[in-house]
């Protein structure tokens, strides 16, 4: 088996284009959402700014503006049908024009500003406004001589760190990498060697079955080892992550994820016989799981009766596990359930792959 491993480890990393792909894939999305969400990204988009006011309020306002994360601020279009022209064309998702005047301690002086959108980006929309809405209302009760508002939210946080939108992502697309390179691979490798007769050929040599699924699966675990290595180093030093949990924690887990993907891969194989078959089969498996398992929003969110039933797919529980550990520090212990989950999962796979792969198989 030891053999075996060796070689299987040779093959992985001279076959150029699944090395490749294993890690690009995930790096697509890491850098994608890092772009969009990481820690120096702004969630608001490109607003133009046009100031036509010199008052003290009209001035405060802008460098509010600008010292907000939330949005990108662009004074340098001066025109307000040039402004239109950038938003028509998607270099800017809104436009706030301040009126001369605006904020002047006279009757007759503006109590409006401008904002020019496009219905179609509602979330720059729902940020602006409600951002606008929050400061004129501070503004109206500093008008009116009212120190602050006589009702207020008082927050509790249920974890206390310093977290984003990334954070939630990165985990996912952990999970996400894991899935993909171990279902597919597997299934489309193990339907490759046998439309090749490889198969065929171990038969001849005293390797048992089970040998041969652990060393696929051993071997494999190398690249999905360089997998999380290279997603945790990007996420963390490039984007600027937030990763609290322990990494030999996090590293287990992903490892574990990796073993249950690779055996659902042999029940694919098992049950398939030829390599687009496979590609066909793994897809249809894994589609599903990257939208319905958690990678990119919580599944809680889902109506009742579709979440009752994906709250146990394999990728949920592993997902909810590197969740806890990256973003609270917290033990995976402390919901045994996605751990029974998980070895259930496992158990059920390996029982059906040892039973219904054979290396004999044509």
């Amino acid at each position: 088996m030891l053999k075996l491993l060796l070689s299987d480890i040779k093959m992985t990393f001279r076959n150029r284009q699944y090395a490749f792909w294993a890690i690009m894939f995930p790096l697509l999305f890491t850098f994608m959402f890092g772009f969009f969400f990481g820690d120096k990204a702004t969630t608001g988009g490109n607003v133009i700014l046009i100031n036509r006011s010199d008052t003290p309020i009209a001035k405060n306002l802008e460098q509010v503006l600008k010292d907000n994360s939330m949005f990108k601020i662009n004074t340098d279009v001066t025109d307000e049908n040039a402004a239109k022209d950038q938003i028509q064309k998607n270099k800017a998702a809104a436009a706030l024009i301040i009126p001369p005047d605006f904020g002047a301690m006279k009757s007759d002086a503006p109590k409006q500003v401008k904002v020019i959108d496009d219905p179609g980006n509602a979330t720059t929309n729902t940020i602006l406004f409600g951002f606008l809405n929050q400061y004129f209302t501070n503004l109206t009760f500093q008008s009116a001589g009212i120190k602050g508002p006589i009702y207020s939210v008082d927050e509790e946080k249920t974890n206390p760190k310093e977290l984003n939108y990334f954070d939630f992502v990165l985990a996912g697309i952990l999970g996400l990498a894991l899935m993909n390179s171990s279902i597919i691979s597997i299934a489309v490798g193990m339907s490759k060697y046998r439309e090749d007769k490889i198969l065929k050929r171990i038969t001849t040599t005293p390797m048992k079955t089970w040998w041969f699924i652990t060393g696929e699966i051993l071997s494999r675990l190398v690249m999905n080892f360089l997998q999380v290595t290279i997603i945790l180093l990007i996420g963390r030093y490039l984007f600027h992550a937030h990763i609290y949990g322990n990494i030999f924690v996090i590293y287990a887990l992903a490892l574990l994820g990796a073993v249950l993907f690779q055996l659902l891969g042999f029940v694919i194989a098992s049950f398939v016989k030829t390599t687009d078959a496979a590609q066909g089969a793994a897809t249809a498996i894994t589609i599903p799981m990257m939208f319905l398992g958690g990678v990119f929003f919580p599944i809680d969110t889902l109506p009742k009766w579709l979440f009752s039933i994906v709250q146990y797919l394999p990728i949920a529980p592993l997902l909810r596990m590197i969740r806890s550990t990256v973003l609270e520090g917290a033990s995976p212990f402390v919901n045994p359930v996605n751990l029974a989950i998980i070895f259930g999962w496992i158990v059920v796979c390996l029982a059906i792959a040892t039973w219904r792969f054979r290396l004999s198989e044509e």
